[in-house]
């Protein structure tokens, strides 16, 4: 399969708010096939004021609660800037010293970053007005000077990107691969459902961040754009984003729905399936194939589509299971948007498949974890169906 027509661009990967590793130096960033991407479009997106819901930090407490952004605290670095651990007071918010007090992700924006202030405000804004336990959450920011910075949760398993692709890290086991979609589902559906709803635009492996519990949050809300409104079907703007997880019919003619996003998470889903990234990187001279192109003609086949399955899995999963989650990533990645399901059928199609016997057992600690987390009223069981509307 050929190249993409549309490449990245290079802002921050949410794996660099986590506990990951520093990458190589010679890695701008932790995906390797991010790159800057092209203005192709249309309409401004619009800006709004910082939201008045959020700490607004000192450079100078930045500076100290990261120990003046010394090297043994960096976390990472992407197209955005370079992200810190730090330390700050729970009650008051003032840096603390390293070790006491509450852990927390700065995240730094440099002067010449591309998009860079805008995706900053972008992020202030959603993360200031907008909470659920699947989007990460944003605790502060600083804006002084030229001096750019948001201060973050820190979660502490990473990405998830890391957990399936960096070689060394343990497997991750079907039941928490499955809640992990489930909780990915449960944060865009929230998006979505808001009276006035939100694209999130930039799902991705690395935009997914991992607790100590492995419970997923959405992160890097840099790229978001608030939905159609009235009539409207789509919003129109330039195609930015990542490759290999954007919609086709997006990175083609501009147009962002909610369905854009629905693309994406059936790559996500498939990444879980299958193991590989949603473009292999295969060195120079090689031809990309996207995951989604690879992995098609088997998703319609129930026999043919267990052999797609992560080999690391060493076959623990369900069969039943493996077909049903492969059916639904199929539905979700459907060439034209008006026939893949909404999110929150998406969602009903998960929990139904985590409840039934097609899981397999999960560890009773894990489960406990999980089980307490979800105990808040979910939405209803609807089977999944094929819209027409946008």
């Amino acid at each position: 399969m050929g190249n993409s027509c549309m490449k990245p661009v290079a802002h921050v990967n949410s794996s660099n708010l986590s506990g990951s590793t520093r990458s190589s130096k010679t890695q701008q960033n932790y995906n390797s096939s991010e790159k800057k991407a092209p203005l192709q479009s249309s309409a401004a997106d619009p800006v709004r004021p910082i939201s008045s819901n959020l700490k607004s930090f000192s450079f100078n407490d930045l500076k100290e609660a990261t120990k003046n952004f010394r090297e043994e605290n960096f976390i990472g670095e992407g197209g955005f800037g370079r992200v810190f651990k730090g330390w700050i007071n729970m009650s008051t918010f003032a840096p603390s010293k390293p070790g006491s007090g509450m852990v927390v992700a700065i995240k730094q924006l440099k002067p010449e970053s591309f998009q860079g202030h805008k995706e900053w405000l972008a992020e202030v804004n959603y993360l200031g007005q907008l909470h659920h336990e699947n989007m990460l959450k944003l605790i502060g920011y600083c804006s002084e000077d030229r001096n750019r910075l948001l201060v973050y949760e820190f979660m502490q398993k990473g990405s998830l990107e890391n957990h399936l692709f960096r070689k060394g890290v343990q497997p991750l086991s079907w039941p928490t691969r499955i809640n992990i979609a489930i909780g990915v589902a449960r944060g865009l559906t929230f998006l979505h459902s808001l009276d006035a709803n939100v694209i999130y635009r930039d799902l991705k492996a690395s935009n997914i961040l991992l607790d100590s519990d492995f419970y997923p949050k959405l992160a890097d809300f840099g790229l978001a754009r608030d939905g159609p409104t009235g009539d409207n079907t789509h919003v129109s703007t330039r195609v930015i984003g990542t490759q290999g997880y954007a919609a086709p019919e997006y990175v083609a003619t501009g147009h962002l729905t909610l369905r854009s996003d629905v693309y994406s998470f059936g790559v996500v889903l498939l990444e879980l399936l299958t193991g590989r990234r949603a473009l292999e990187d295969e060195g120079p001279g090689s031809i990309e194939e996207t995951l989604v192109d690879w992995a098609k003609p088997f998703l319609s086949d129930n026999r043919r589509v267990l052999r797609i399955m992560d080999t690391r899995l060493g076959g623990q999963y369900s069969k039943k299971g493996a077909q049903a989650a492969a059916a639904l990533a199929l539905q979700c990645l459907t060439s034209d948007p008006r026939y893949r399901p909404p999110m929150v059928d998406v969602l009903a199609a998960l929990e139904s498949l985590s409840s039934s016997s097609s899981m397999p057992r999960t560890p009773k600690s894990y489960s406990d974890n999980i089980s307490n987390r979800n105990s808040s009223p979910s939405h209803p069981q609807k089977p999944i169906r094929h819209q027409r509307s946008v």
